[in-house]
């Protein structure tokens, strides 16, 4: 059984590196997806549907999603395998049909991760240790199909911190203060829940992924027990859909003095259950020393040497940009747009300035900058926050992610404004956003709404 490039293995080569040859145990090449006509890397919940319906290739459903996350795949063309004696299941990406499962005699391979699609993928991974190659599917089963194509994502973020008693909590702040407000609360940290108690609750309601942003900086203890490290080997455990880890993900220094590297940083996360990294202020930083070289890449930053290691598809920019207004255009030169949302004197214009520190800090850099440099860099996603709307419960800005979806080509994450299901609805119907996240909403009808929108 081969998973993701598992399956890509077995094939005779790829565009990705063609001087390395496969396995040759499949006929054919690896094609990157054309980018012209959606966003690459191919990250999300897709199909994988066999050309007889009535018939479960190793567990798999047409009436199923599974998670994807890839920028190479086989493409398919019916009958071509199929004549040697393949079963192949299809999916669709845009306008291009590849390969999302194979099988042949004692082989089988997914391009999506079982391991990583909840019950669905769970039910696969089952049937092939039980040697359940093509068993006929329950009529309930057949009862419905869904469309081909990529699923938009509902994630769920949890705001994970210590409390005053040390405890690790998932809090919530508006603007980034995460204190309960009042005298009777005494200024407590806002409590939340249980960071592993609440992403298994995120999981069983439907969220798409679960990620964790790390607002505690731990300095008093070494990188080896760092808190998060075992909270995501304990979510790992009953939470089957990706996870990614954000906050402190940078070359840093240890207790004891030793210099560690933000891919070794990475690199811990990704062994105890993480499978992207979110890197935020570094980045941002990282991006003003690429265009005060004239841009030129070290190779040296955190995204390039995660991305290297790990592909592009693990390493997440977070943006925290905030709206500048400005008189017209030509007064600044930052990309600027037209809102229908005037400033306190009237302005019609403004564009969104980076910031680090949690936006305690701006800088001279407007989000299209910011994404251009990180994209170079090997950057697989962007974490879209807006921090004008962050924990305000009035709705993502549409603006903002409308215009960093016409300046880009790797995948966006909605962030920031989310307070009930309507705004979800809102920022799919309105953008072209890749995926939404919500923080702080805990409510049991908010992801089962979701989930089935």
């Amino acid at each position: 059984m081969g998973i993701c490039v598992g399956l890509q293995a077995l094939f005779d080569g790829s565009q990705e590196d063609p001087d390395v040859p496969g396995l040759g145990l499949i006929p054919g090449q690896l094609k990157k997806f054309d980018a012209s006509d959606k966003s690459v890397p191919h990250i999300g919940w897709n199909s994988a549907r066999a050309l007889d319906e009535s018939q479960s290739l190793w567990g798999l459903r047409s009436n199923s999603k599974y998670y994807y996350v890839h920028s190479y795949a086989a493409p398919h063309e019916e009958g071509v395998l199929e004549k040697d004696g393949w079963t192949v299941a299809r999916a669709r990406y845009g306008n291009e049909d590849f390969i999302g499962a194979i099988s042949k005699d004692n082989i089988f391979a997914t391009q999506f991760h079982p391991e990583k699609s909840g019950t669905a993928g769970l039910r696969v991974i089952s049937a092939f240790l039980n040697s359940q190659r093509l068993q006929p599917l329950p009529v309930n089963a057949l009862a419905h199909s869904i469309q081909d194509g990529l699923t938009r994502r509902v994630i769920a973020c949890l705001d994970v911190r210590t409390n005053d008693s040390g405890d690790l909590v998932v809090t919530k702040g508006d603007q980034y203060d995460v204190r309960e407000k009042g005298a009777a609360s005494g200024g407590a940290v806002r409590n939340l829940g249980k960071p592993v108690d609440m992403a298994k609750r995120y999981y069983e309601q439907g969220s798409d992924e679960v990620t964790f942003l790390n607002i505690t900086s731990f300095r008093n203890c070494p990188l080896a027990d760092t808190p998060m490290l075992e909270i995501l080997r304990l979510t790992s455990e009953t939470v089957f859909v990706p996870l990614t880890i954000g906050g402190g993900i940078r070359d840093t220094v240890d207790t004891d003095g030793t210099k560690v590297p933000a891919l070794d940083v990475a690199t811990m996360y990704f062994k105890s259950g993480a499978d992207k990294v979110s890197i935020g202020s570094d980045a941002v930083l990282a991006a003003e020393n690429y265009y005060a070289s004239g841009r030129k890449l070290t190779g040296t930053t955190a995204i390039e040497t995660i991305s290297r290691a790990y592909g592009n598809q693990a390493v997440v920019i977070s943006v925290d940009p905030r709206r500048v207004y400005v008189p017209s255009p030509d007064s600044t030169a930052h990309h600027v747009i037209q809102t229908a949302f005037p400033g306190p004197n009237g302005e019609q214009h403004c564009w969104y300035q980076c910031t680090i520190k949690g936006g305690r800090e701006g800088r001279d850099m407007d989000v299209i900058q910011l994404i251009t440099a990180v994209s170079a860099m090997g950057a697989g996603e962007i974490l879209l926050n807006c921090i004008d709307k962050d924990g305000s419960n009035s709705g993502f800005d549409l603006e903002l992610i409308n215009d960093v979806k016409a300046n880009t080509e790797i995948p966006v994450i909605a962030s920031s404004g989310a307070g009930n299901p309507g705004h979800f609805e809102e920022v799919f119907e309105r953008t072209s956003t890749d995926a939404a996240l919500g923080a702080g909403m805990v409510s049991s009808p908010l992801f089962f709404f979701l989930h089935f929108w």
